[in-house]
């Protein structure tokens, strides 16, 4: 029988040999493993199979080797201590992940159930809220539900003084004047850290209808900048994914930094120049190029990614002779985005317009 010392502790005297379940959580497969033909109990709360043990197990172990007996989830005895409909409750598994994945998702009137690894957590959450400027969110408390220890407790984020202990999960009611992330691509620019090297909101807007982001697609971002093209990629849908391919460490360590910021730490960032940087990485469906544009990474992409969908964006001339060339041969839309912005001239406003940019949409 193995499970964390908790669960073991709730356990009657039995002859049964007992594990407990080591930190972190990987290092215990191996030891379920290396029973196999032996009849082993993994205790696990509530439903293994939502933001649980469940899926691990049943990767690691061949079909009919595995039972499972699900109990009532955390978010179910929450749900029923709180009166909230799931279907419009947002469900988090945090125990194991950055609490910036509650980002997306915060907006007023939003409720967000999540799982937290322990009472500091808690204390994090209400950080986190305050910072953002939802901290007049609520948070309800919930420990240990369904057991004697249980106990549910309502306050404002900003009235938090912590005192939580595990195990934890909160029931968040956002309220507060912070800014929200909108749903659709083209987010704000001030969202994202940068240098200055990044795709501007309308033309990333463009440049995310373009690529056309699908549920589970895996996108190359080559040029990352400040990651704002990738990002918005992984916004998109949670099963997408993202590598980031930037030459400069400095922006590498930026859009690390901006994707964890905005919720999708998932983002791979990769250091180094394309294509030599791409040659391990898996197959993607879609490409974009936001810099570092070449006749060579192009053959080398038809290569390395045949048949991938591909938005390419050119501002200097020779990358946009470059993109008409390609066009010409191999197919696709070609599109020259230009863009203008009221500012002041003088006493009266004048249009001040940027650099034309050349879309390229087509498949390698």
């Amino acid at each position: 029988m193995i499970g964390p010392a908790r669960h073991l502790a709730l356990l009657p005297d039995l002859s049964a040999h007992r594990i407990e379940w080591p930190v972190p959580f990987a290092e215990g497969l191996p030891l379920i493993l290396a029973r196999r033909g032996t009849p082993t109990v993994a205790l696990a709360s509530g439903d293994p199979f939502w933001f649980g043990a469940g899926r691990v197990l049943a990767e690691a172990l061949e079909p009919g080797e595995w039972r499972a007996l699900p109990g009532p989830s955390t978010f179910s005895l929450a749900a029923a201590r709180l009166g909230w409909g799931l279907e419009r409750t947002t469900c988090l598994g945090l125990h194991a992940a950055p609490l910036t994945r509650l980002r997306p998702h915060l907006a007023p009137g939003a409720r967000i159930l999540a799982l937290l690894r322990d009472g500091a957590a808690v204390d994090a959450v209400a950080e986190l809220l305050c910072e953002l400027g939802f901290g007049e969110s609520s948070l309800t408390l919930c420990e240990a539900l369904g057991g004697p220890r249980e106990r549910v407790l309502q306050v404002r984020a900003c009235d938090w003084t912590g005192g939580a202990s595990h195990p934890v999960a909160v029931g968040l009611e956002i309220a507060g004047q912070g800014t929200v992330m909108t749903c659709a691509s083209g987010r704000e620019d001030a969202l994202f850290a940068s240098d200055g090297q990044m795709t501007k909101r309308p033309v990333r807007a463009l440049a995310l209808s373009a690529l056309a982001p699908r549920p589970g697609e895996r996108l190359w971002d080559i040029g990352g900048g400040s990651g704002s093209i990738a990002i918005e990629w992984l916004l998109a849908h949670h099963t997408t994914q993202a590598t980031s391919i930037e030459p400069r460490p400095a922006r590498a360590a930026n859009i690390r930094a901006n994707a964890t910021a905005l919720g999708v730490d998932r983002l791979q960032v990769v250091e180094g120049t394309a294509p030599e940087a791409l040659m391990e990485l898996p197959a993607p469906e879609v490409v974009f190029i936001g810099g570092g544009l070449s006749r060579a990474l192009l053959d080398a992409l038809t290569e390395q990614a045949p048949g991938a969908r591909l938005v390419a964006h050119a501002v200097t001339l020779e990358s946009e002779a470059l993109l008409a060339d390609w066009q010409a041969t191999q197919g696709g839309e070609l599109l020259r985005i230009e863009l203008a912005e009221a500012r002041p001239l003088g006493s009266r406003r004048g249009w001040a317009a940027a650099y034309p940019v050349v879309q390229y949409r087509g498949r390698l």
